[in-house]
């Protein structure tokens, strides 16, 4: 019988099940942002009631599902104390080689599978090479993101590719809608729920947060750290794979300049959604809204009419405004706890 692990908020974990329900659990983690994120739109609905409109808050979701996923995925190595500088470069290769394919006729499908296992193997090499070369993430990440992405350029000579088939099934569905809303929504809440119960609900999730609360005490007592830290990556890697289908098939071109800045966003709204960087919790559902809270602000800050200079200076203003709300209400609720 494995040994019960305890999580950074004391809830006992056993065989990769937590005995709290998983939704107080994402009642608990997750109110502050979504709380964030509602009191943004409404601010932003009363003075600009278009702003509400289905139309441009479906096109807000459809924008944010790109980094969104790259984000999802991120939230699995901070959780173990590492860091993805990668993803971006990983993503704008993914593109480039499945627009090749395409375009020299292997098809559309087969270049979807080969993006999904390229993704897979380029995050799990960087788990490799962190592991074996005793390098930080960090090093590594910032080092392969030039290499994928110097490999992208080279492969498309610096261009994008266009000449793709472009009434291909690939295209009209995966890049097309369903019932209204983009397909790429549809697959990518399916992906969060899915990876919502991996990190939660699961023996790799529970190694995951383990080893991110205390890396040396997960080894000591017999914790796979090296094989859950590869799968890690290798799964941040894949999520960016995804995100670079979605893309492909939107914008129905290969541009290998697409993606920069990225993993920043990524990592960041991650962070805003309560993935520390000290590790050892985390949360794909705040990832995802807190990628929606950068989204939404700089949607609002052309409603506003706010010049496009000013747009790196308030984005980061939100970041810093919502991480502090949320730590405060954690420190508010942790201090109830302890009262009580």
């Amino acid at each position: 019988m494995p040994p019960a692990v305890t999580g950074s908020a004391g809830e006992y974990r056993g065989g990769g099940r937590t005995s709290r329900p998983l939704y107080r659990r994402f009642v608990r983690d997750e109110f502050g942002v979504i709380a964030v994120l509602v009191v943004i739109v409404a601010g932003v609905g009363i003075f600009h009631p278009d702003f509400l409109r289905t139309g441009n808050l479906l096109s807000i979701t459809h924008n944010t599902v790109y980094v969104g996923l790259m984000s999802c995925g991120i939230v699995f190595p901070l959780a173990m104390r590492e860091v993805d500088l990668s993803v971006g470069g990983m993503y704008a290769l993914c593109m480039v080689v499945g627009a090749v394919l395409i375009r020299d006729g292997l098809g559309t499908w087969f270049a979807l599978l080969a993006i999904l296992v390229l993704s897979a193997a380029l995050g799990a090499l960087n788990g490799v090479l962190t592991t074996y070369m005793g390098l930080p993430s960090f090093i590594v990440t910032l080092a392969t993101a030039l290499l994928f992405r110097g490999a992208g350029l080279a492969l498309a000579d610096g261009k994008q590719i266009t000449d793709l088939p472009q009434n291909d099934a690939f295209f009209t569905f995966l890049g097309g809608d369903v019932a209204g809303v983009p397909t790429a929504v549809w697959i990518a809440a399916v992906l969060v729920v899915g990876l919502t119960v991996l990190f939660t609900r699961t023996r790799f999730g529970a190694r995951v947060r383990a080893i991110g609360s205390n890396p040396e005490a997960a080894a000591f007592s017999g914790l796979p750290v090296v094989r859950t830290r590869i799968a890690a990556l290798s799964l941040s890697g894949l999520m960016a794979g995804t995100a670079a289908i979605f893309s492909l098939a939107f914008f129905m071109a290969g541009d290998p300049t697409v993606g920069q800045g990225y993993e920043l966003t990524a990592i960041a709204a991650a962070i805003i959604g309560g993935t520390p960087l000290a590790g050892g919790r985390g949360s794909v559902v705040g990832a995802v809204v807190g990628c929606l809270i950068l989204s939404v602000v700089a949607s609002a800050l052309a409603f506003f009419q706010v010049p496009i200079n000013w747009t790196t200076f308030a984005t980061g203003g939100v970041i810093l405004v919502a991480v502090g709300a949320d730590t405060l209400l954690r420190r508010f609720r942790s201090t109830r706890s302890a009262g009580a």
